[in-house]
């Protein structure tokens, strides 16, 4: 797999991932959801820490502005770690299995910072209002946007039956997190690496498998 194809891949998913989190900025309120299944819905939140909502702030003693400038930062690093990651195993003829991996990491994280980075900058709050693109009072500031989810998967929500000691009564759902298409392509890409190990790092055999 070569450059141009590892580029264009990752330009289809950033264009799927924000075109999916601007509709839903510029057409839901914070908290507004939509029903598709009865295990599927699209729910509006705003992330502004790392994976599952975590805040730097929420385990040290720094401010919650600090918190996400810090995050956005090592981001920002992280962004660069990756599509240098990505350029020299294109560069070194990789597999192709461990090209894609890379690729959708890469797309993924990159479609989170861009949420970071501008989103705070280009759109007002979605608080009790739907929010306008390129808004003349926007929400935040550079490095201090809030990531978009909407993908939701309440597979079971039910409650626990009264018998079970301590949780007896209390509500149980599964899936819970929300997430996006960002996040979904960074998992696919990890669980390819983890689950494809061999065939990602090992070149030789794709080709053998292949003639």
């Amino acid at each position: 797999m070569n450059l141009k194809k590892s580029i264009l891949l990752v330009a289809v998913i950033l264009f799927v991932d924000q075109l999916s989190k601007i509709y839903i900025k510029t057409h839901f309120v914070l908290g507004e959801s939509v029903t598709v299944f009865n295990w599927f819905k699209i729910l509006f939140i705003e992330n502004e820490g790392a994976a599952w909502g975590t805040k730097l702030s929420d385990i040290f003693p720094i401010t919650d502005e600090l918190g996400k400038l810090i995050l956005t930062i090592f981001r920002l690093f992280a962004i660069i770690g990756i599509g240098y990651w990505l350029y020299d195993t294109v560069q070194k003829k990789a597999s192709k299995t461990l090209i894609v991996a890379v690729s959708l990491i890469f797309a993924g994280a990159l479609g989170n910072i861009i949420d970071s980075v501008f989103y705070g900058v280009i759109f007002d709050d979605s608080f009790n209002q739907v929010a306008s693109l390129f808004a003349q009072d926007p929400y935040g500031s550079i490095f201090h946007g809030k990531v978009v989810d909407m993908l939701y998967f309440p597979m079971i929500d039910t409650t626990w039956p009264n018998w079970i000691p301590v949780i007896g009564g209390n509500n149980f759902r599964f899936f819970e997190p929300v997430f996006n298409i960002a996040d979904t392509t960074i998992s696919t890409g990890v669980g390819i690496l983890i689950f494809f190990n061999k065939k990602a790092f090992n070149k030789r055999e794709e080709e053998s498998q292949k003639e």
